[in-house]
């Protein structure tokens, strides 16, 4: 017996339950499926903010050069922010991307 995620509520329940205790969806499918599902969800929450740090990448980047020359005092320090952590958190987010990749279902 394993714990796996409700398709429905993403709550955790037992995988042989019959239906959900917390939102009363019928689970008809098998345990596989289940899993599946659950992969697919967090492939794309992954992918999300693999996105979102991309986004504050490039927002840094913009912010950087508006204008046609580089950024000065305070608008220095926000492109600067933006640039490091859209940087960092693509790279994290790419890295659990990869591992999760690597997880059988």
């Amino acid at each position: 017996m394993a714990l796996v995620e409700c398709p429905s509520c993403q709550k955790r329940i037992s995988s042989l339950a019959k239906s959900c205790p917390h939102c009363s969806s019928g689970l008809s499918g098998d345990n596989e499926s289940l899993n599946r599902i659950s992969h697919i969800k967090r492939t794309n929450q992954l992918m999300n903010q693999s996105f979102l740090a991309m986004t504050l990448f490039i927002a840094g980047v913009v912010i950087w050069f508006w204008g046609g020359e580089p950024a000065e005092g305070l608008r220095a320090n926000i492109a600067g922010i933006c640039f490091v952590f859209g940087f960092v958190g693509y790279l994290i987010a790419r890295v659990r991307i990869v591992l999760h990749k690597r997880k059988s279902i």
